[in-house]
């Protein structure tokens, strides 16, 4: 029979956003909130915030597990790939626009995974931009750049 223990950092980072969703519900509370058809300038941060406590009671459950669990190695290739695509996107969509900067932004993403093969990455970000753009161009009709004043188009 395995003993439960209590991780007292898992803990205190799930009391951190619980804190930290309180904080922010409080700040959006005194904006106009609205109603959910016709949203108003708090809503949506309420709504985020909320999601944020939801967030940290459930990493502060989980603070109680199974002792003696194996702790894994680090994912540095993760790292390595995940990380700089949004940051790759936020410095290029001005320049390259929203199509290229967004397909290269989910290639570069996509090879976190040691399985994901070459063919399978161009694929899988070709749709995920058609996909974006159909959504957020179409759909919403949200006024940018398919392509920026970097590429002649």
């Amino acid at each position: 029979m395995k003993s439960v223990s209590f991780d007292a950092t898992e803990a205190i980072c799930g009391a951190i956003f619980i804190c930290l969703g309180i904080f922010f519900a409080w700040q959006a509370y005194d904006l106009d909130l609205g109603t959910t058809f016709r949203m108003g300038p708090g809503y949506f941060p309420l709504a985020l915030s909320l999601i944020l406590i939801l967030l940290g009671g459930v990493i502060f459950l989980r603070a109680g597990k199974v002792a003696n669990e194996p702790m894994t190695s680090i994912a540095w290739r993760g790292i390595f790939f995940i990380l700089p695509a949004p940051i790759f996107f936020g410095l290029t969509v001005r320049g390259l626009g929203f199509v290229p900067s967004l397909f290269l932004s989910a290639l570069i993403a996509s090879f976190a995974s040691h399985k994901m093969k070459p063919m399978m990455a161009v694929l899988l970000s070709a749709a995920i931009t058609v996909f974006s753009v159909l959504v957020f161009d179409y759909g919403l009709g949200l006024p940018f750049q398919r392509f920026g004043p970097w590429l002649n188009f």
